[in-house]
């Protein structure tokens, strides 16, 4: 089982920037797939960013030119960096990963993000 915490959410004006990080409890990027999703009150969870065990990326397109997804192995951690922030991009951001063999997949708790003047 893999453990993953995610932190970095808060409350942030329109325009401002937040930085996103999700810790792996082992390192597991070279066979997992790992991404970003969110969900707002009364939505469904949807897919913001991922990034594949061979380093692909691919994001929503409500978010490109604005969101990047990267990791550091040695660190374990994978981040989402998120700038030009709007209230639409207010959500619970998750953490998921999943195992490129079995389909395994693992979710974080989950941070806060507020988007609010």
């Amino acid at each position: 089982q893999v453990l993953l915490v995610e932190s970095g959410g808060g409350l942030v004006q329109p325009g401002g920037s937040l930085r996103l990080s999700c810790t792996a409890s082992r390192n597991i990027f070279s066979i997992y797939n790992m991404g970003w999703y969110r969900q707002a009150p009364g939505k469904q969870r949807e897919l913001v960013a991922a990034i594949t065990s061979g380093d692909s990326t691919n994001y929503a397109d409500s978010v490109k030119g604005r969101f990047t997804i990267s990791r550091d192995n040695s660190k374990n951690t994978m981040y989402l960096q998120m700038n030009t922030l709007k209230p639409e991009d207010t959500a619970v951001y998750y953490c998921n990963a999943r195992n490129v063999y079995s389909g395994y997949s693992s979710w974080g708790q989950g941070t806060q993000v507020t988007v609010s003047s």
